[in-house]
This record gives C-alpha cells, sequence and structure tokens, in this order.
C-alpha cells in the first residue's frame, strides 16, 4: 500500500497482497479491456478528437485523477473518462506502429544490389604536406561545350586539335582556332579518351566497351574479353611500346548502363567494395583482349610510364595511386605508389614532360570511411532515399607527378565551381584543360 508522512512527500512499502493486486487489475483492466473489446460505435466514444486533444485529456483530466488514485488509494478515474483516452490513443498508436513495424522490416530486409565487404581504410590526413589548400584551380576560363555536359576526358591529336568526350556520346573537336565540332558519336557513354599515331582517336566507352573512331564513325572494337565475359564499364585506356591498348574496367558487377549511369554505378561499387574492377589488355593484331589484373576496387585512370615497363592505374575505392609492372624482370608486380589521398582519384594521363596529370573527383566522405567496417549498417543505408546517402562532394583538385611519379605540384579549388574534376590534359601552348564528370562547360587554366 501506499502510507504519507506529514511533510506529504509518499513512502512506497511494498506490502500489496494478492487481493489488492486483484483488485488494481479490476480497477483499470476492466476499463481498458472494455474499449478494445466493445463496437466502434459504442455512444460512450467521441470519435471527432485528434492526437492533441487526446494528449490534452490526458494532462487535463485523466493524468491528475491517475495520480490521486495511486497515491491515496481511491479511483478518481471514471470510466469513461479512461476509456475515452484509450480508445483515442488505440486509433493513433495501431496504425504508428504498423508503420514503424513496417519501416524497421524495410531497412532490415528489403533487397538490395550491393553486398558490402569490411575493410579497413587509412585514416585520412587532410589536405597538408604536398596536399596543402590553394585556390590556384579557382577562376578557370570557361569554354562552351555546344550544349552538351560531362567532358570526362580529352586528348590532343596528332593534327593539334582537342577531342573531347561527352555525357551524350558525343566526340566534339576544338580546332586550335577554338572551333568546335562534332567529331563522331558512340551512341553509349565516352569517358576515357586517347590519341593514335594513326590519327584516330580511341574511346573507352562505359556502355559500348573499347572503341576506335574516324571521321566516318565510330567502331566498338572489344566488348567482351577472351573468357567471353562482357565488358559492363569501360573506363580509362592507354597505348604500350608494342601496340597494344590497355584499359580500365571499373565494375565488373555494376554496368555502367544497366545501373543507371557512371556515376550511380560507380557509387555502388565502392560502396560495396567487393573490387571487381580489373585490367585489361587488347591486341589489334591478333584481336585478344585479355585480363591481365583483377580484383581492384573501382580500376579508374590509366596511364603508360615513359618507358613501357610499367602501367600507373587508379584505384578509387582505395584513393590510392598503383603501378602494374608489364614487362622485363618485375613483369606482374604491383605496388602503391601513392596511398591515402585526400579525395578519390579519377583519371591519370600522361604530360608532355614525361610526367603524370591526375584528377580528384570527390572529397573523402568521413562516414564512407567509418562505415568501412559495417557491411549491415552499409545495406541499411542503401536502402535509405539517394537523397540522405553518402555523395560525391566537389573540390577541384589537380595533382601533377614528375616522371618517377613524385608529387610536383598541385591546384585546388575547394569552392567546387567547376563540379567533381576528374582530370586535365596539357595543351600545345602549356595551357591545362581540366575535365569534369559533371559541368556543362570545359575549363582551362591558361596559365598553370
Amino acid at each position: 500500500m501506499l502510507t504519507f508522512r506529514r511533510s506529504g512527500i509518499p513512502n512506497v512499502r511494498s506490502h500489496h497482497n494478492g487481493a489488492q493486486t486483484f483488485l488494481v487489475g479490476v480497477r483499470f483492466g476492466i476499463p481498458i479491456w472494455f474499449v478494445f473489446a466493445s463496437p466502434p460505435k459504442a455512444p460512450w466514444r467521441d470519435h471527432s478528437k485528434g492526437f492533441q486533444s487526446t494528449i490534452g485529456l490526458f494532462l487535463s483530466e485523466l493524468a491528475p485523477k491517475v495520480l490521486h488514485t495511486l497515491f491515496y488509494g481511491k479511483s478518481a478515474v471514471g470510466l469513461r473518462h479512461l476509456a475515452r483516452y484509450a480508445y483515442r490513443m488505440k486509433r493513433i498508436l495501431k496504425p504508428l506502429g504498423t508503420a514503424i513495424i513496417a519501416g524497421i522490416a524495410y531497412l532490415i530486409a528489403w533487397p538490395v544490389p550491393i553486398e558490402p565487404v569490411a575493410w579497413t581504410p587509412t585514416p585520412t590526413t587532410g589536405y597538408v604536406g604536398p596536399y596543402a589548400l590553394n585556390d590556384w584551380l579557382a577562376n578557370l576560363e570557361r569554354h562552351e561545350i555546344m550544349g552538351r555536359h560531362g567532358p570526362e576526358d580529352a586528348a590532343i591529336g596528332t593534327d593539334g586539335a582537342l577531342y573531347i568526350t561527352t555525357g551524350e556520346g558525343d566526340i566534339l573537336r576544338r580546332d586550335p582556332s577554338g572551333e568546335m565540332t562534332v567529331f563522331g558519336q558512340t551512341s553509349g557513354r565516352p569517358l576515357g579518351i586517347e590519341a593514335h599515331p594513326d590519327g584516330s582517336i580511341w574511346v573507352a566507352d562505359a556502355y559500348r566497351g573499347l572503341m576506335r573512331v574516324t571521321a566516318s564513325g565510330a567502331e566498338v572494337i572489344a566488348d567482351k574479353d577472351d573468357a567471353d565475359q562482357r565488358i559492363v564499364y569501360a573506363n580509362s585506356l592507354d597505348f604500350a611500346p608494342d601496340g597494344s591498348i590497355w584499359f580500365s574496367e571499373a565494375s565488373t558487377k555494376f554496368g555502367a548502363e544497366a545501373f543507371g549511369g557512371t556515376l550511380q554505378a560507380s557509387y555502388l561499387e565502392i560502396f560495396e567494395h567487393g573490387r571487381t574492377g580489373r585490367i585489361l589488355r587488347h591486341d589489334p593484331a591478333t584481336g585478344e583482349t585479355k585480363e591481365m589484373l583483377p580484383g581492384i576496387s573501382f580500376a579508374n585512370g590509366v596511364a603508360m610510364g615513359a618507358s613501357g615497363e610499367w602501367l600507373l592505374f587508379i584505384e578509387t575505392g582505395e584513393t590510392r595511386i598503383r603501378r602494374l609492372w608489364i614487362s622485363g624482370d618485375r613483369t606482374g608486380e604491383v605496388e602503391t605508389l601513392h596511398e591515402n589521398l585526400p579525395g578519390f582519384p579519377d583519371n591519370i594521363k600522361r604530360d608532355t614532360d614525361g610526367g603524370f596529370l591526375l584528377g580528384l573527383v570527390s572529397k573523402r566522405v568521413p562516414l564512407a570511411d567509418q562505415l568501412a567496417g559495417q557491411p549491415f549498417l552499409r545495406k541499411v543505408i542503401q536502402r535509405l532515399p539517394a537523397a540522405i546517402r553518402p555523395k560525391a562532394v566537389s573540390h577541384g583538385f589537380i595533382i601533377r607527378l614528375t616522371p618517377d611519379g613524385d608529387v610536383d605540384q598541385v591546384w585546388q579549388d575547394s569552392s567546387g565551381d567547376y563540379p567533381l574534376t576528374t582530370g586535365a590534359v596539357r595543351d600545345t601552348d602549356g595551357s591545362l584543360w581540366v575535365t569534369s564528370l559533371g559541368a556543362e562547360w570545359l575549363g582551362r587554366l591558361a596559365k598553370p
């Protein structure tokens, strides 16, 4: 029972016997049972009140009476008041509870395309050392690209013209005078582009594979490998001294066309971290296309070393630059050249002096690093609306490497005015054409 001191402060003593417990159950249980068991149109029910009025009823009428009953042992809660309140709460809580349960079930069990793999990233050190912040990439010159968007890569042709890939599938040609024309159309999504010494343009098309483009049309050179595995996300390419073409496939699981575009498919490959990317080699003399290195977390840009003994390639999912030895005594060896970059690396291209130009397409996303060891949570997040999942964060960033692969110079624009910077190519006058995955214009840095 409850007893009270003179001060009025309750003193609870645990002397309830079976009879008292039974009476408490009768006092409160019968009215509540009556609410749930009675017909929906019982005359004592008030259907016109909503959630706020129900809470108001409890605070203004029921709460004081319930407290009075508990403290003084006399029932001050009328049957009508308690029943009406319980019924209103039932009307609110039942659908709310159903919605909550359905939401939890969706977040836990709804099918998603990824099967996340646990891994351990190196914590980013940020923009320090050779990557210290600057604004040398800000205020780029803007050059129109005939109403297209996404100038993801560019190359200087043997004729001195600039060739540009676009999101619409067009290959644009900008001659030295500045005139822009459509050179070709791949009917896909061209990404990496290089000019062959014979004057033709070669493209890694994310939807169609390795392609050769001339003024007379576009031709698919390789859309599957020798094992008959279809190439679903060709990304970048470069030429070896022996005439072969080395190119990357970003993912063998998440095809760019099948999953709604290059950005969407890249997110899935990186977020899952299944390392399904690879490096391939095509031999024009035999027509063979062989897988040379599998197990890459989003294989991206590739660039041949001057001697042809090794190939640099980008592993975007692990924010690092790696080197694959393709000839000589070290053939087949793979080493990491730079790791723990402050952003996600994208294209890498040979510079005019034998060095390399590299772009970082996005800042590192802390949440993505924190979730690296949590496969279950990554699946839950994948079920959330796309607008609140981790996404690319623009921060203009171009790195120049020496011929040996050391960081030589860095250009940045933290404003992200030129979105999703993928890389750069140097023109014959020394200026840099800066490429982008999503911009509606092509950037140029006149005096790098």
